[in-house]
């Protein structure tokens, strides 16, 4: 039996939580979407100080307009909050090299 990396063990979680939100369909809503940021995203929600924060990041990914979300905006999303937690750890995380 193959035990998958790390890594692909993460792919498998972004990938089965679009599925998870997104139920038969191959793409979000609005309520789906509001219902994956409440759920996985809870600190981030509360950080933003924003009731329109969810509206706000619909907009910025239903590059359609059509009231959807594909897998492919949802992984960009990830991957942009993926970076901001990036940029913070190498900022205020990692002890500076000398």
């Amino acid at each position: 039996m193959v035990v998958p990396s790390e890594l692909e063990k993460a792919m498998e979680i972004f990938l089965m939580c679009f599925h998870k939100y997104s139920g038969d369909k191959e793409y979000l809503t609005k309520g789906d979407l509001q219902k994956l940021m409440e759920n996985e995203f809870p600190e981030f929600l509360k950080n933003q100080n924003d009731p329109l924060a969810v509206d706000k990041i619909m907009k910025d990914l239903d590059q359609c307009r059509d009231g959807r979300v594909n897998f492919h905006s949802y992984f960009s999303l990830l991957a942009g909050l993926t970076i901001a937690c990036n940029d913070y750890y190498t900022r205020h995380m990692i002890p500076n090299k000398k």
